[in-house]
């Protein structure tokens, strides 16, 4: 038997280490919440807090807090915090902001409070947020803009109440002191009309950086005069109408108002919504606008007459997801600059319809899966300058000289993402700047030159074009062209040869991906302008210093993605001393000590290299996937000894360290055991039972096990991490002192969380040896759920203890309850003596 005259000095001095250790090994888990910039933003989303947790520091910046149980944020909430600049309350509880709430938070920018049943609001409750510029209350339980005490908030720039009980636009006197607001959303609140007055506030120049969202809104009725004097920047009316007929009546009621972007379209019920008629979009000539957005009509019959009779003053139209097949009118008075149409009906482009918007400056047919012609021509569209029909299924023969030589102002044209693009026809644009056919098939281009016109171009896109270039005049005439990409296509013999000598201005060369096996000597010699070089995810073997030599202009150089194994020492030297970035990862880099040079040099320039992580050893074998950077130099400086014997000793080290952290709660076990085979002689069984429990089965131990034991007949006293561990005292000491030396039993409460958890096992190990020293069966096991006996054998090492101890299985079932609560009962009472004895 141990004696009981206290703990000898070495097996305190050990324990103390272990618990110190212990202690420092959870100290990360103090602070729940996750800490993305060090002392700056901090995550703690999903946590059950009640608060901000006592472990963010004052500096903290950018603070999220959504789905915790707040529930009432009362005077100086977040004082502990006033850097804050974001505060992120989303789903929080919250039923009630008090006064003063925000108080000190002067630097906090953005606010949001979405999704929270607000039922008060202090009068004061946002004082002191002096530099607030963006407050969102989305579904917050908002009645009425009334409601939201912010008159104050001069610096506000967004305002988003979206998804609330609002139902009415009168905006309150408050609104004429947020001179800086430029954003009010209104969407998918219950307005139903708007009369005169409701925007009075915004009346000559108050609302002229304003953009006023009332999409998803009921709208029946808008008074004529509500908009008479209004200036806004955007008015969204998205899915605000049930029908056509609704839509045209509630645009009759907008004149008068001024607004740059107006945004139309969608219907809360489509079954109702009738063909379009001529007429729908007349309330329009009475409202001053520059762009117009038509978003999700599909119901068109062709009649379309007057779709742009109320437009002829817009500067631009955009007509989104239209199903619009056809242009049947063009106001001759037409002084539309651009007009967009992405995802219309168009089965072919409607040239010469178009051809009588005089005025059009940049025309885009975009994403139209029914467009596969261009059959007619535009005529005399003297001022076109932009043309994109990029992402449709286009078709072209003898691109473009036919469809387009009336465009003689045309600058910009976007045929990417198409088809079939025939080039034999040539392209005599000479006023062309940026021509891009990427990802459409090209027929002709590479074996006859077609861009001998296009002297002024300055950009061409043909990557992923089919394209395979066989002749050294490829690219002639474009004797201005700066950017040039043709990643995705293929050279004659896959050698890069003289194709660019005579683009004198290239500034950008993009040639990745075209199974480049060589680069001849002379590619490069005419490129002396050239900065930036992509010829990543090819084959080529070396980096030829006399071929690259000529790019002393070049800031950034991507060879990723070849079969390079070296630069050498004449390769490193021609590098320009004007190079930024270089990215040599993705190579079968050799990092023998044959390459030495390379090897320092690497190490040297870091900063120059991009995506170091990714340069990676390929030989020798042994250095394979290691890092390049992490290569040790001094070792090819050692003799073989050295190196068997520094290599020995690594192996060893890890090893050890390997062992050390596999078996460390082992390890900590033996030395809990070791100071535990000491006790205290004046020890007392203060509780009749240790509870030992994962947190996750915490509502179980609260409702069922502590109810149950401690409010019954007779009352039994239970030890609890949570509520009696002494505060202040390592977790290690109150495990041995306050948990084992201080219980009767130990009650291990196993579930698959108890059998995921290292922490459980330890303590469960600690239980156990506690129970050899003891002398006597005090382990009671309670199986919560259906765990696999031989799993929970083989883990906790019972095989040979469930036969001394007890044994519960617990059943949520009324008989089950009660013969588990009688067993449980039973074991606790064995062992335990009478009041005034030393027991409970």
């Amino acid at each position: 038997m141990f004696g009981r005259e206290g703990l000898s000095f070495p097996t305190c001095f050990v324990q103390s280490l272990a618990t110190l250790f212990l202690s420092q090994l959870m100290a990360s888990s103090l602070n729940p919440c996750v800490e993305e910039i060090t002392n700056i933003t901090y995550r703690c989303m999903e946590l059950n807090l009640s608060g901000v947790p006592a472990e963010i520091p004052p500096s903290t910046q950018n603070l999220d807090l959504s789905f915790n149980p707040l529930e009432s944020l009362t005077s100086n909430y977040f004082s502990a915090v006033p850097a804050l600049r974001f505060l992120d309350l989303t789903r929080c509880h919250i039923q009630t902001i008090e006064d003063y709430a925000f108080e000190d938070l002067h630097n906090l920018l953005t606010l949001i409070l979405t999704a929270n049943p607000l039922w008060h609001l202090g009068s004061k409750a946002f004082y002191s947020l002096t530099s607030l510029q963006k407050l969102v209350a989305v579904e917050d339980n908002i009645s009425s803009l009334a409601d939201l005490p912010i008159g104050h908030l001069q610096t506000l720039q967004e305002l988003n109440v979206a998804k609330n009980n609002v139902d009415s636009l009168k905006l309150p006197k408050y609104f004429s002191n947020l001179t800086f607001l430029q954003f009010l959303s209104l969407k998918s609140n219950k307005i139903s009309s708007i009369s005169i007055g409701d925007l009075h506030v915004l009346q000559g120049e108050k609302g002229r950086n304003l953009t006023l969202v009332l999409s998803m809104n009921d709208i029946k009725y808008i008074q004529l005069g509500s908009f008479e004097g209004i200036h806004l920047h955007e008015l969204s009316l998205r899915a605000c109408f049930e029908n056509t007929s609704v839509m045209k009546a509630c645009i009759q009621g907008l004149a008068g108002l001024q607004v740059n972007r107006l945004v139309l379209g969608e219907f809360r019920n489509i079954a109702r919504v009738e063909d379009f008629s001529n007429g729908l979009l007349d309330g329009l000539c009475q409202v001053q606008l520059q762009e117009f957005v038509f978003i999700c009509f599909q119901r068109f019959d062709n009649c379309t007459d007057t779709l742009f009779d109320c437009l002829v003053n817009t500067s631009t139209v955009r007509l989104v997801d239209i199903y619009l097949n056809q242009v049947s009118a063009v106001p001759t008075a037409s002084r539309i600059h651009q007009l967009e149409c992405r995802t219309c009906k168009f089965s072919e482009v409607p040239a010469l319809k178009l051809s009588s918007f005089k005025e059009l400056r940049v025309l885009r047919i975009t994403k139209s899966k029914y467009l596969t012609g261009f059959r007619q021509k535009f005529m005399d569209l003297p001022n076109l300058e932009v043309l994109d029909l990029s992402e449709n299924r286009l078709s072209f023969i003898q691109c473009c000289s036919f469809y387009l030589d009336e465009t003689p102002k045309l600058k910009h044209l976007n045929l990417s993402f198409n088809s079939v693009i025939s080039m034999s026809g040539g392209l005599p644009l000479n006023e062309l700047v940026s021509l891009d056919f990427q990802h459409s098939k090209l027929d002709s281009l590479g074996t006859v030159p077609v861009f001998l016109s296009l002297g002024k171009l300055i950009y061409l896109d043909i990557s992923y074009t089919n394209t395979h270039v066989e002749s050294q005049y490829t690219f002639c005439g474009l004797d201005s062209l700066q950017v040039l990409k043709m990643a995705g296509n293929s050279f004659k013999d896959n050698n890069l040869g003289d194709s660019f000598t005579k683009l004198t201005q290239l500034l950008t060369l993009d040639v990745s991906s075209c199974k480049l096996i060589q680069v001849s000597l002379s590619t490069f010699s005419s490129l002396g302008k050239l900065q930036k070089l992509n010829i990543s995810h090819n084959k080529l073997l070396t980096f030829d210093h006399s071929a690259y030599k000529p790019l002393q202009a070049l800031t950034v150089l991507d060879f990723s993605s070849n079969q390079l194994t070296v630069l050498t020492e004449k390769a490193l030297e021609s590098l320009p001393s004007s190079l930024v970035h270089l990215d040599l990862s993705y190579n079968l880099l050799d990092c023998s000590c044959n390459h030495l040079s390379f090897l320092k040099w690497a190490k040297e320039h870091g900063e120059l290299l991009w995506s170091t992580e990714l340069m990676v050893c390929n030989s020798p074998e042994h250095l394979k996937n290691v890092s390049m950077l992490n290569f040790d130099l001094s070792s090819c400086q050692l003799s073989a000894v050295l190196v068997a014997v520094y290599v020995g000793t690594a192996l060893t080290g890890v090893v050890f360290l390997f062992l050390i952290y596999k078996y460390y709660f082992n390890l900590y076990y033996g030395l809990v055991l070791l100071s535990g085979c000491r006790r205290y002689a004046d020890r007392d069984d203060t509780y009749d039972a240790f509870v030992i429990h994962s947190s996750k089965d915490i509502e179980w131990v609260r409702k069922e096990l502590v109810e149950t034991l401690e409010k019954g007949v007779p009352p039994f006293q239970l030890c609890l991490h949570y509520r009696d561990f002494t505060p202040g005292v390592p977790v290690a000491s109150n495990i041995i002192h306050e948990g084992f030396l201080s219980s009767r039993k130990v009650i291990a409460v196993i579930s698959n969380h108890f059998m995921e958890s290292k922490w459980c096992s330890f303590e469960f190990e600690i239980a156990q040896s506690w129970q050899f020293v003891e002398g006597r069966a005090g382990i009671i096991l309670i199986v919560l759920e259906d765990v696999d006996k031989v799993l929970l054998r083989r883990k906790l090492g019972l095989s040979r203890y469930l036969k001394r101890n007890t044994y519960l299985e617990w059943k949520d079932r009324e008989i089950s309850r009660h013969l588990f609560w009688r067993q449980l009962r039973t074991a606790l009472l064995d062992g335990k003596t009478e009041p005034g004895r030393g027991g409970n």
